[in-house]
């Protein structure tokens, strides 16, 4: 297969592309199509570059001519669609890019697979009978849940930001080329992510790095909006996963049976890092990293509560969950102690 990633610099697509070439044994070209923004750096894919299965390509989704290319030269008969802009605090002060990157460039890659791959309404190329396109999506999607409930595969939409509501407008878009023009898709929408390569912005890297130089470690609100907590390497295993076995035209959510509340991952890290860097607590009298933790003004439109039942996953494509949120927790930390610590020393002198 010549699978099209895009996004691939970026942190799930990075972790994916890693996946892929040490996990699949059978006959696989990975090209990466990445734009590399703020969220992108060929840092995260370093250990593959020489991979002689492995491409990069630096461009934009949205450019036509760029991705009908890819898809001539590289013969691509797979896509999977990280690429999207993803944070919500930077789509509440610019929603222009997100309506961009993730609604004209979902369109602009399905209107290729469908050209490419396609010689009519439902109707395959031979070459291409097997070619499938695959949309990574969020749970955000679905808006808000209170104290009880789950997110499932027919939750109805509600999405609650700009950046959501641009995901959600993707997923519409696959949807429709499934069901106007028969084109293999499949969706999945996963629960928040964690892990190595994730952007310094996202909540779990700026507690450990504001830890790391003993600055105050900012909480939203009153730290009680919960999520699910998907390790990035179960997600990359449950995408695998979908792409090979799932039925053209559906939805599978993915979660990571992982519920907390903001403050209880900070308090959780904050222990590790007690663990691992008890000489830093000791340079500054602190018993605890956990005295860092302060309560900040929430951000608008602040879902209160994310979870997931992959029940679906499971049960129709034999999906098993490996990773406790202590074994992720402890890799992620691990990680980013390394990328951290060596810029950070000059603070704690």
């Amino acid at each position: 297969m010549n699978l099209l990633v895009t996004g691939g610099a970026g942190f799930i697509g990075s972790n994916f592309i890693s996946y892929m070439l040490s996990n699949v044994k059978e006959e696989l070209h990975i090209v990466n199509l990445d734009k590399l923004t703020y969220a992108g750096n060929l840092r995260n894919v370093e250990t593959v570059e020489n991979d002689p299965r492995y491409s990069f390509v630096h461009g934009d989704i949205c450019d036509e001519n760029l991705v009908a290319m890819i898809f001539e030269n590289y013969k691509i008969d797979g896509v999977i669609h990280f690429a999207a802009e993803s944070h919500v605090d930077n789509s509440i002060e610019n929603p222009r890019p997100f309506l961009q990157s993730n609604i004209m460039g979902t369109f602009t890659l399905l209107e290729a697979a469908r050209n490419y791959w396609m010689d009519g309404i439902g109707v395959y190329k031979k070459e291409f009978a097997h070619a499938r396109f695959h949309h990574i999506s969020t749970d955000e999607v679905y808006g808000s849940l209170g104290k009880t409930g789950y997110f499932t595969e027919e939750t109805k939409y509600a999405p609650n930001s700009p950046y959501s509501a641009s995901k959600a407008s993707a997923d519409m878009l696959v949807r429709s080329y499934f069901e106007t023009f028969g084109l293999n898709v499949v969706t999945t929408n996963c629960s928040n992510n964690f892990g190595p390569r994730q952007h310094d912005e996202k909540l779990i890297p700026t507690i450990i790095r504001r830890a790391l130089a003993l600055k105050p470690i900012p909480i939203y609100g009153n730290g009680e909006n919960v999520r699910d907590w998907l390790f990035v390497t179960e997600h990359c295993r449950a995408i695998e996963k979908v792409f090979v076995k799932g039925k053209a035209g559906e939805t599978y959510v993915i979660g990571g049976h992982n519920e907390r509340k903001n403050i209880e991952i900070a308090t959780m890290i904050c222990e590790v890092l007690d663990q691992v860097m008890p000489d830093l607590l000791k340079s500054c009298h602190l018993a605890s990293y956990k005295e860092l933790i302060q309560y900040v003004n929430d951000r608008p439109g602040h879902d209160f509560r994310y979870a997931i039942d992959d029940r679906k996953l499971c049960a129709e494509l034999g999906f098993v969950h490996k990773y406790s949120l202590q074994e992720g927790m402890e890799q992620t930390v691990s990680y980013y102690l390394k990328k951290y610590a060596d810029g950070l020393k000059g603070a704690w002198t």
